[in-house]
């Protein structure tokens, strides 16, 4: 499977997100009932993971500063099994669900996603990129197809329903920046919807989600939601559509040869059918 990104926007919400794991839980050093004033007057926010003992705190950054997707893995069930009542393990899973998509390591990745969700089950980023995983990863051959479609539809429908009261924003972010986020986030999720629906045979309804995800995305673009809606409308025969779909997405590939050498072989068919459809009686069919 062809590495995919993590728009920048969201990688460095993982790295925020420990940082505010470890502000929340350096709180607590002061005593076992100390809380932030600041967390306090977010009565809607949901409070970030704190430690509850100054030796949960340092082993709990000591486990944080490991660095790739299986030494990670590593620390986080060391402390997980030190601390199994830990509210930090969650972190640290989410740490390694991010090492592991450095490495383009998607089963890895899809199995701390899941782990955070054992912990957390309406955590926003491991919700939309375990059903990324699924949605990339979805093919006709899968023995287990059925339960991939209904998981990434799952969790990818339980993420927009809940994100503006389950997603935890890194510390000290400004509203502008918290709605950057959730609409990454929400992109995100149709996207992965939008592509097993492509992947399913229902090309009206891929367009509509992977437009939802396109229109929630304009500030890092992402071409694989071009080039799928590019392929959604190539199906229904919207060639000009298609067209200028695929050209999008070529306009954002530069850092995925693999992905922009598919565009590119999508952008000279539909060269070719846009230009037939062009010259075609309205009622005639595009000849084979």
């Amino acid at each position: 499977m062809t590495k995919r990104r993590i728009p920048l926007l969201l990688a460095l919400a993982f790295v925020a997100g420990g940082l505010c794991a470890q502000q929340a839980a350096s709180s607590q050093t002061a005593g076992p009932q100390s809380a932030s004033p600041q967390l306090q007057s977010k009565p809607a926010a949901k409070t970030p993971p704190q430690a509850k003992t100054q030796q949960e705190y340092n082993d709990y950054n000591a486990a944080y500063a490991t660095t790739g997707g299986e030494a990670m893995e590593k620390a986080a069930n060391g402390f997980a099994a030190k601390y199994p009542a830990s509210e930090l393990r969650g972190y640290l899973y989410s740490k390694a669900m991010h090492e592991y998509q450095n490495e383009n390591q998607p089963a890895r990745m899809l199995a701390m996603g899941e782990k955070v969700l054992s912990l957390d089950p309406d955590n926003s980023i491991a919700l939309v990129l375990t059903a990324t995983v699924l949605s990339d990863s979805l093919t006709d051959s899968d023995a287990n197809r059925q339960q991939k479609v209904d998981e990434i539809r799952k969790n990818s429908t339980r993420a927009l329903e809940t994100i503006d009261t389950s997603f935890v924003p890194p510390a000290n972010t400004t509203p502008e920046q918290v709605a950057a986020y959730k609409s990454t986030l929400q992109s995100m999720a149709h996207s992965a919807i939008g592509i097993m629906e492509l992947k399913t045979g229902n090309d009206s309804a891929a367009e509509k989600e992977l437009k939802a995800a396109a229109e929630l995305n304009k500030t890092e673009p992402d071409p694989y939601i071009w080039y799928h809606l590019a392929l959604s409308q190539d199906h229904q025969k919207k060639y000009p559509e298609a067209l200028a779909s695929v050209n999008e997405a070529l306009r954002h590939t530069s850092s995925s040869p693999d992905l922009e050498k598919l565009a590119q072989g999508e952008r000279e068919r539909l060269v070719k059918l846009a230009g037939t459809a062009q010259a075609q009686p309205n009622n005639s069919p595009p000849p084979q």
